[in-house]
């Protein structure tokens, strides 16, 4: 099966810990923004948030800002969103100066403006942000605002896997693997793959797998594949969900079963990854009608969230 992976090359919003607002005592956090506040962390609702960001605070105008991109309610826009992050960055809120950054990249809210985002992603970069440093990355990548420079690329990665940051970690063991800007060596990005994949990262889980299935950089088990491809489709990660669907149909690591490989492959098809459709009709052919209700059922089920390379990360 060719190989399906595995960089990630979105700009990502700030994901990162709530260092910098845990310094801050007097603010809190917006619920339905930070999913799961830190131990002792103020936990306040949106009106509250809102009148502390007009007052200035770094913190609460940076979930203004999230609130907005995320469009949470009415009267939220992008426009809405570059106001905030804005002035969160001005305030010197790391965060906030890499989620602009991200704003004028993609053009949201505003035209593209490279310059704004290199400016703002080193001024994040300067307080030793780990997520600045992924981001500049990926320009340096991509070639997006600066000169294609895969040594660059390269750098900035290291900066940010240093930083334990999983999705440099991925990126830069991507670059191992494929020998970009660097003498290749699986061994190297199996080391970085794991490190991501440790710390719960999708591609990093999908990765790893999928050089446990090649056998390269450590010893080929079909087994540790199957378990790591697991992990990574529970994530939501659709490279991986036709990864494991084409272990159950072929009974590598696990017992054959046409019925689940079918559920796992739907599963990715139904949020827009169709790889694996060259699968179905041989399943098919394996399936009675009961059994392939079934399997389209456990599809849906197993659809949950998705997380494309594209997904967007949100950062308090």
């Amino acid at each position: 099966m060719e190989t399906i992976h595995r960089i990630a090359v979105t700009l990502l919003l700030a994901l990162a810990t709530l260092s910098q607002a845990q310094s801050q005592t007097r603010d809190c956090s917006l619920a339905i923004v930070t999913h799961s506040p830190a131990t002792g962390q103020n936990v306040c609702d949106g009106k509250l948030v809102h009148e502390l960001a007009i007052q200035g605070h770094a913190y609460e105008q940076n979930q203004q800002g999230l609130a907005s991109i995320l469009a949470l309610g009415p009267g939220y826009s992008e426009q809405e969103a570059l106001k905030w992050f804005r002035q969160s960055a001005q305030r010197g809120y790391a965060s906030a100066q890499v989620n602009l950054a991200v704003m004028f990249t993609n053009g949201w809210g505003t035209p593209v403006n490279y310059g704004e985002a290199l400016h703002w992603l080193h001024a994040a970069a300067d307080q030793g942000f780990s997520r600045a440093y992924y981001n500049l990355g990926i320009l340096y990548l991509q070639g997006r605002g600066v000169h294609q420079d895969l040594a660059e690329a390269f750098r900035w990665f290291q900066k940010g896997a240093d930083a334990n940051d999983s999705s440099s970690e991925v990126d830069l063991g991507y670059l191992y693997d494929q020998g970009l800007g660097r003498p290749r060596s699986p061994t190297t990005a199996a080391r970085w793959y794991r490190k991501a994949a440790n710390s719960g990262n999708p591609l990093g889980e999908n990765n790893l797998a999928d050089l446990y299935l090649r056998g390269e950089g450590l010893p080929q088990s079909h087994a540790e594949a199957f378990r790591w491809f697991q992990k990574a489709a529970a994530g939501g990660y659709t490279g991986a969900k036709i990864k494991l669907g084409y272990l159950y149909s072929a009974g590598l690591g696990t017992a054959k079963d046409p019925e689940t490989a079918y559920a796992w492959i739907e599963s990715a098809a139904l949020a827009g990854d169709n790889r694996g459709q060259y699968l179905i009709p041989s399943l098919q052919a394996q399936l009675s009608a009961a059994q392939l209700q079934n399997a389209r059922t456990r599809a849906r089920q197993l659809s949950g969230p998705v997380q494309q390379l594209t997904a967007q990360a949100f950062t308090p």
